[in-house]
């Protein structure tokens, strides 16, 4: 009898082990990470962690069209800090993390569904400033806030210009106008946006010197199956007008 019941007991484990690894196998519900980046991204009380109908903004808007036309399975997460929703879609199957820039030195990092929306690199000054650059170079002199653990950031960083980071990007805002930093380098239409939230008017433009696009950032172990219905829906919502229907609700 003690037989059949541990028999019995392995049967179950067994059971239920499978089920989990069904219920976590990449593709079917995956775990998507996203952070407060204005209009992109952002919890609809502002604060730093939200959860599936509580978060809202361009990108979110895209994604949970994608993923219903799809047919894919997800649940969605805003949480702070970027470093941390980053590394845990880059070392975690079955997670994705958004919007996030598509660079060289991050395409085999992960598989990637987009674009979803554009983020041109600028550096903002406040509005009397003399400031003036023709190229990134000219702005090696000046102090430039940036975005902890942004690819903006850390482009600066490679060149040698230790950008001031902060954790939140908004913060940028007010530590231009109070004279902390002498630029902010930041996206666009994301900085103006953030400095429009902060109550930060009259900021100008006074270099931009990149164009990116932002995607959707899936663990690399996820199935190119997946990876392909995603983009197929992606690009059928943009022929169907739906994408620049969205942006233009917030831009």
């Amino acid at each position: 009898m003690f037989k059949g019941v541990f028999l019995a007991l392995i049967s179950v484990v067994a059971l239920l082990s499978g089920t989990a690894r069904a219920d976590d196998a990449p593709g079917y519900s995956m775990v998507l990470l996203t952070e407060n980046f204005p209009p992109y991204n952002m919890a609809i009380d502002g604060k730093n962690f939200a959860q599936e109908s509580n978060i809202k903004g361009i990108a979110v808007e895209i994604v949970r069209e994608t993923f219903k036309r799809a047919g894919i399975g997800y649940n969605m997460t805003l949480r702070f800090p970027w470093d941390r929703i980053y590394k845990l879609a880059l070392e975690k199957p079955g997670y994705g993390v958004f919007v996030t820039a598509r660079l060289p030195e991050r395409e085999k990092l992960f598989k990637w569904v987009g674009p979803i929306g554009p983020d041109d690199w600028i550096m903002l000054a406040k509005a009397d400033s003399p400031i003036q650059l023709n190229t990134l170079e000219d702005a090696r002199q000046y102090k430039i806030g940036a975005y902890k653990g942004d690819a903006i950031a850390e482009e600066l960083g490679r060149q040698g210009m230790n950008p001031i980071t902060v954790l939140s990007d908004k913060d940028n805002a007010r530590k231009l106008i109070e004279g902390q930093i002498d630029l902010w380098a930041t996206g666009d239409p994301a900085g103006r946006y953030l400095a429009r939230q902060e109550g930060v008017t009259g900021l100008k433009t006074v270099l931009r010197f990149n164009s990116a696009e932002l995607f959707l950032a899936l663990n690399k172990e996820t199935p190119d199956e997946v990876v392909h219905k995603l983009q197929t829906a992606l690009d059928q919502l943009r022929k169907e007008g739906m994408v620049d229907s969205i942006l233009g609700k917030y831009l």
